[in-house]
């Protein structure tokens, strides 16, 4: 990814409920006007790409879009109208390019299954399903609307409309054991999925289940055995072709998400909608935009002044070392040890670097670092070490 190119994220802050682990910046709403939220995110969006090329010295015909991600919330409840005018009016702004990847994440009910022929229709070519578990007795504690045959069902659907389509997976549930973790991955990789995102569940303050947990409540694995599922996801999606790239992503042979990789190799993405979040590099340092988090204040900001953006900073030069780190060893790619916009004059800890090396949680080579598959499964405690 090159200085000139640019990713696009879509917050669609909208549920049909609120799952009792989510942290996410989503809501429920009795009433949405389309009309309204089209006409605020054009806008937005068309600010966005004005002050990038402002900010970055490019017109709009450099500058490259690689890809668009609808994240929420649940964008598989927009509309399909609205997700194409966006597509357009993106591709309309900038230089898309050729291979362009444009990502929606969806949930497997039957109303949003049904619209999954409409996204690919609107320009959507990659989907992400919100399976989460495919266990009845799982998907009651996880809060989730659908069975384990509405995802098996949404799943077939997508790859009859998409060529690449993955699936979000949780583990970690208390009682959750080895074998019943291992048939769920391996009915989802039976249907020869290219990608599949499996994440550990944590308790994230503010939801439901962060307040059960105050209660005395156990709602999690300990920590060995989340372990020996993490080794486990890791066996199984290999033997199925599906190679970690990230602590939490597997995918096949050029499947893996060039829109997360763009995040975690400090790349330019704008965002739209609330609570979105931008980076990007340019004349004058990092750019970080933060969008209004409340869908309604963000809505009445977005009609009334183009846009719903509440912050606007240049990054110092020690968050752009921190966040380059904090990143770029979250995947299994070798990460440079310098890089041309992150300042020399800071320092990975020496003494903690060769201990984690010992330990064979990094690979340092020359010119490049790298974690493990042992050091993924540490590393917030490597990076308070590391960086100090």
């Amino acid at each position: 990814m090159s200085d000139t190119s640019i990713s696009l994220y879509v917050h669609w802050p909208f549920c049909l409920s609120k799952c009792p682990y989510c942290d996410f910046n989503s809501h429920l709403a009795d009433q949405i006007e389309i009309a309204d939220w089209q006409q605020a995110m054009l806008s937005e969006l068309s600010h966005m790409a004005r002050f990038y090329s402002e900010k970055s010295g490019l017109a709009p015909a450099d500058i490259s879009l690689d890809t668009i991600f609808f994240g929420g919330g649940t964008p598989s409840l927009m509309p399909a109208e609205l997700v194409e005018a966006i597509i357009d009016k993106a591709i309309g702004l900038f230089s898309a390019t050729p291979h362009i990847e444009i990502t929606a994440e969806a949930n497997p009910t039957s109303v949003e299954t049904a619209k999954i022929a409409d996204f690919a229709a609107a320009g959507v070519n990659r989907l992400s399903v919100g399976v989460q578990s495919l266990d009845k007795a799982g998907l009651s504690f996880l809060g989730r609307e659908h069975s384990p045959d509405d995802a098996l069902y949404a799943l077939d659907i997508a790859q009859s409309h998409l060529r690449r389509v993955s699936c979000d997976m949780i583990y970690g549930l208390p009682d959750q054991t080895e074998a019943q973790w291992q048939s769920q991955l391996e009915q989802l990789l039976a249907r020869q999925l290219s990608h599949v995102s499996a994440y550990q569940l944590t308790i994230e303050a503010g939801t439901v289940f962060h307040s059960r947990t105050r209660k005395g409540e156990v709602l999690v694995a300990d920590d060995d055995h989340v372990a020996s599922l993490y080794h486990l996801t890791e066996q199984i999606c290999a033997e199925a072709g599906l190679s970690a790239y990230e602590i939490s992503n597997y995918a096949a042979d050029g499947a893996a998400s060039r829109h997360n990789l763009c995040y975690w190799r400090s790349g330019n993405w704008l965002a739209v909608g609330p609570g979105g979040h931008g980076q990007f590099w340019a004349q004058d340092g990092r750019y970080h935009l933060v969008n209004r988090r409340s869908p309604s204040g963000w809505l009445s900001d977005s009609l009334s002044q183009s846009h719903g953006c509440e912050q606007i900073s240049v990054l110092t030069a020690r968050e752009i070392f921190d966040n380059y780190w904090m990143m770029g060893l979250r995947m299994t790619e070798p990460r440079p040890l310098s890089h041309q916009h992150v300042s020399s004059k800071f320092r990975l800890d020496e003494v903690w670097l060769d201990n984690f090396c010992e330990a064979g949680w990094l690979v340092k080579e020359t010119d490049t670092l790298a974690t493990t598959l042992e050091g993924r499964m540490r590393l917030d405690y490597m990076l308070g070490k590391l960086l100090g």
